[in-house]
């Protein structure tokens, strides 16, 4: 079928594809939650904003299941790496997606304001930390990760939850609350109606200038502030994986090498900056439907910028850099590779055809009058 060495491409891209489609999809979940505050302020409103994303959220959530899932079975490493040296943001991240269900639950139990309150605040917190950290977690990605193996290839992590908040993560940190505040804006101008659609056109005017300003900065930055990684060594595409049987460097502006090697890269960059840029002015324009999908592209373009930067690292480490995790070395075996790609061609195309059957049964906008008088799928 395919070798070793294209079932690990294979495996690269399906990763990437699965962490665009959380990204996408669960990313104006939790735009829509960090702007909860300002587009909502009466219950009715809140209700109208909340009930955009309650019939959805769990179903978009799935595809932060499948990212996990491919990393525990094709990258191994790389999970025993990131969810030991990470788990205390895992922690948090996974602290704040489990608020957002009970947030949707309990606020509606009681009538009062200050139970109400208290529950809009949790799911605002449910939609910042998560957009927070995974920005962080890329940005550190390209920093590097202090850890290393020893000589039987056990993981030795060094760092800490405050290391992990260096100047270079944060701002990819706020990168990425920016960008999905814009995505959850563009959905919430799509979905919603009156005051609260309105709002998330203004918010977006903000949002999507900051992300594309943040987003050339941190370009800027990598590209003179930074030292990328380089593999110095003979390295088997198709050999065994063992990260310690090769030699890495560090040096400036590496992490522009693939972009030079191959221009058809710079695609990602391009289509993150422009689609993030005239977002907003679509949905100045009343087009939200164009706004939306625009967004969704410029946020698969900032991941896709991400990845095909420290191709082929998938987890540099700045320790040991020798350490650093890359495609070639740090894979599952070839069999489990084609036994989870029979498994992906089967299941993905039905949860694809599932979410867009979802979705088509939802469609129209979350009106004060369903919300009144509980109709169509209102439930919070």
């Amino acid at each position: 079928m395919f070798d070793y060495e294209m079932m690990r491409l294979i495996w690269w891209a399906l990763l990437g594809i699965l962490l665009i489609g959380f990204a996408v999809m669960d990313g104006f979940d939790l735009g829509v939650a960090i702007l909860l505050p300002y587009v909502a302020r009466t219950d009715i409103e809140r209700r109208i904003a909340i009930n955009t994303i309650g019939p959805v959220w769990e179903g978009n959530q799935v595809w932060l299941v499948l990212g996990g899932g491919a990393i525990f079975a094709a990258w191994p490493m790389l999970y025993a790496v990131a969810f030991s040296g990470f788990y205390l943001a895992m922690f948090l991240v996974l602290a704040a997606l489990i608020f957002r269900p009970v947030a949707f639950t309990f606020r509606s139990k009681l009538d009062g304001p200050r139970w109400r309150a208290a529950w809009d605040l949790a799911i605002f917190v449910s939609g910042l930390v998560p957009a927070l950290i995974f920005g962080v977690a890329f940005g550190n990605v390209i920093v590097g990760v202090p850890f290393r193996f020893d000589d039987s290839l056990r993981m030795i992590y060094e760092g800490n939850l405050l290391g992990l908040l260096n100047p270079f993560a944060l701002v990819c940190g706020l990168i990425s609350v920016s960008m999905l505040t814009l995505h959850g804006a563009s959905y919430l101008a799509l979905k919603a109606s009156g005051p609260v659609a309105d709002r998330a056109v203004q918010a977006a005017r903000l949002a999507g200038p900051v992300a594309v300003v943040l987003f050339v900065l941190a370009g800027v930055w990598v590209a003179f502030g930074i030292d990328g990684y380089v593999v110095t060594s003979q390295l088997a595409h198709d050999g065994p994986s063992t990260p310690l049987a090769k030699e890495v460097t560090r040096r400036a502006g590496a992490w522009l090498d693939n972009y030079r090697a191959f221009p058809w890269t710079m695609a990602a960059p391009i289509a993150a900056i422009v689609m993030l840029a005239i977002t907003a002015p679509l949905l100045s324009a009343k087009r939200a439907a164009a706004a939306f999908v625009c967004g969704s592209i410029g946020v698969a373009g900032v991941v896709a910028t991400a990845g095909l930067s420290v191709f082929p690292f998938m987890l540099p480490s700045s320790l040991d850099p020798h350490a650093s995790l890359t495609v070639w070395d740090s894979s599952s075996s070839h069999l489990t590779l084609k036994i989870m790609l029979f498994a992906t061609a089967v299941f993905l195309p039905i949860i694809l055809l599932y979410t867009a059957w979802v979705y088509r049964v939802l469609r129209g906008p979350v009106t004060a009058a369903l919300i009144e008088h509980g109709g169509g799928h209102s439930a919070y």
